[in-house]
């Protein structure tokens, strides 16, 4: 589409559609103030443009029987390129594992693990993660609780 900077309907577009996803065209361009069709070119140009990824659900892992939040800290043996892309490469293979960051510092990467419980938890730390190739070490913290979960990124509002 070639438009690139984003204009302030952009960022209301923007801003509801990440809090509220399931919103329709209609109430969408009511919201941000212009007609519906120009509304929906604007969200399918933002899409196009990949501002916009995808559209989800936000589950309630408790709820759904995942009980235990875990980060795991990966230290590797090496930190070549094709290293850190094939432990990369690794992870997507992992569904306990919702977000992976590759870090600078003492740590490689930071790992983001739901389970079920700790006995889940523990059958993945040490059949799965440990011995996966070129992971030195790993050091993990278990959540207490959440005080804040606000997926997304924080757009300032516009008015």
């Amino acid at each position: 589409m070639g438009r690139v900077k984003l204009d302030a309907v952009d960022r209301k577009i923007l801003s509801c559609l990440q809090s509220e996803g399931r919103i329709t065209n209609v109430d969408l361009s009511e919201k941000v103030g212009i007609t519906a069709p120009p509304c929906l070119r604007r969200v399918r140009a933002l899409e196009d443009e990949n501002f916009i990824k995808g559209y989800h659900a936000d589950l309630d892992q408790e709820a759904l029987g995942y009980s235990l939040t875990v980060f795991a800290m990966v230290g590797l043996h090496s930190q070549a390129e094709a290293d850190l892309q094939a432990f990369e490469e690794k992870v997507q293979e992992w569904p306990m594992v919702r977000e992976c960051f590759m870090l600078n510092g003492e740590i490689d990467f930071i790992l983001k693990i739901v389970a079920e419980d700790l006995a889940a938890f523990q059958q993945f730390l040490t059949g799965e993660l440990t011995p996966a190739p070129n992971v030195a070490s790993v050091k993990t913290s278990l959540t207490i609780r959440t005080s804040k979960h606000k997926p997304g990124i924080p757009l300032p509002e516009v008015k």
